[in-house]
């Protein structure tokens, strides 16, 4: 039976597009499967290490036309207002979601990416195809799918993925303000139970996105109670928040986020971004890592296969699989690794407070520290 597309991706946030233009100007045929409208916020960090920026500018994506921050300075701060700063190795940039997926999401229609404005309800894998079955009980066939839809879907629960069955007791929180704070700076600082990240976008809006543990919220009524009650102890964040104008109506929360290990591979569809693994908010690199997998999965999809001509009798599905689940192990698992150790360190005031004392000592060590977390510039394969 002919295939509708070479490869169907579902989900259109960094890792789905970035996947989509490549392979799209690989002459794939490439159907995307996007649930919301474009432009639209996300609750993320929304700072990119420049790492990427070699990648995009071979895609013929130049984020200057977005006009983002640049950023080179990082600043850590305890609940009690402790801070140290440091340079960061490789720099970045910020951009907000809202003009960078959208931005994003033009290059890839302009590259021949057919973009389906309609969620994906059902994956099956049956006689060495995939068929996707939309909210509009449509069906569209491919021979591959990449699985870029976030952090969590029904998706995930439907593929029977393990992490779905631990109960995650995270949720993120993320708003825009409009502030006055250093335009070449992301900030990290602590408050009891999280951390929240400051740094700003493009003309000069600062996003302001928060990591809390459910034990810590759930006894507010609300994310602004919250916010008032408990961040705002944290000196820096008091001093922000009591300047700072907001510019949603309200913020955005996410709740149930689990940096739990995923598998790269489940039922032969290829996971990327955050579906395939979500490093801790800390670690400020969850973008370049989006972007990052995009690369190492297209790359190897154009390595094994020509577009149009797909011969399974051939070519063995499971090399796919295995050289990328390969790949994205000895690309990101140290990553991850180390996300998961700042984050226990920052879990705890006592450990804290000797990192902050070690640093202070040493400054040499948290540029160190950084790059356990961050990738070299990447170029095409």
């Amino acid at each position: 039976m002919p295939c509708n597309a070479d490869v169907i991706i579902i989900g259109g946030g960094l890792a789905g597009l970035v996947a989509g233009i490549h392979l799209s100007q690989k002459k794939f045929r490439v159907i995307l499967v996007e649930k919301q409208a474009y432009p639209h916020h996300k609750v993320c960090g929304e700072y990119v290490s420049n790492e990427v920026l070699p990648y995009l500018e071979q895609l013929g994506v130049s984020v200057d036309e977005l006009g983002p921050s640049r950023i080179n300075r990082f600043q850590l701060s305890t609940v009690s207002g402790k801070s140290v700063e440091s340079k960061l190795p490789l720099g970045g940039f910020g951009v907000s979601r809202y003009r960078l997926d959208d931005f994003l999401y033009q290059k890839a229609l302009l590259s021949g990416v057919r973009v389906l404005q309609t969620q994906a309800e059902a994956v099956q894998f049956e006689d060495n195809q995939f068929t996707v079955t939309t909210s509009g009980n449509e069906t569209y066939t491919a021979n591959l799918v990449i699985g870029a839809y976030g952090k969590r879907s029904l998706l995930d629960k439907q593929l029977n993925r393990a992490f779905m069955h631990q109960a995650s007791p995270w949720l993120g929180v993320k708003a825009h303000y409009r502030a006055d704070i250093p335009n070449d700076q992301v900030s990290l600082h602590n408050f009891e139970g999280g951390y929240c990240g400051l740094s700003q976008v493009e003309e000069g809006i600062v996003n302001a996105c928060y990591l809390a543990h459910y034990s810590s919220f759930k006894q507010y009524k609300n994310v602004a109670e919250f916010q008032e009650r408990v961040l705002r102890k944290n000196p820096f964040l008091n001093r922000f928040f009591a300047s700072a104008t907001p510019l949603f109506d309200k913020p955005l929360v996410i709740s149930q986020l689990s940096f739990a290990k995923k598998q790269p591979v489940e039922n032969h569809v290829l996971m990327s971004g955050d579906t395939a693994g979500l490093i801790h908010p800390l670690c400020g690199n969850g973008m370049a890592m989006a972007i990052h997998s995009a690369k190492i999965l297209a790359e190897l999809i154009e390595m094994h296969y020509q577009p149009h001509s797909f011969d399974w009798v051939t070519i063995d599905r499971a090399t796919l699989e295995k050289q990328y689940t390969l790949a994205w192990t000895h690309e990101f698992n140290k990553r991850l690794t180390a996300g998961r150790a700042l984050q226990y360190v920052l879990q705890s005031p006592f450990a804290t407070s000797l990192v902050m004392k070690g640093v202070q000592l040493t400054p040499g060590i948290l540029p160190l520290i950084i790059k356990q977390t961050h990738g070299n510039p990447l170029v095409a394969a």
